[in-house]
């Protein structure tokens, strides 16, 4: 999925690490989700991550 429109949150990756001690690929997706954002008195559509939905960093349209 996209990245966050307003902090740059992205998908990450790194290694899953067995018992064993045997790596794999692993990727890590922010929780992202579009919605409808005041911008300049406008509607707009953006992704924005629930981090910053829940911090304030965005004024959403109702």
């Amino acid at each position: 999925m996209a990245k966050c429109d307003i902090c740059g949150k992205s998908i990450q990756v790194g290694n899953n690490v067995s018992h064993s001690n045997k790596k794999t690929k692993k990727i890590w997706r922010p929780n992202v989700k579009k919605i409808k954002v005041l911008e300049n008195n406008r509607a707009v559509r953006k992704y924005v991550c629930t981090r910053c939905i829940r911090s304030g960093k965005v004024q959403k349209a109702i």
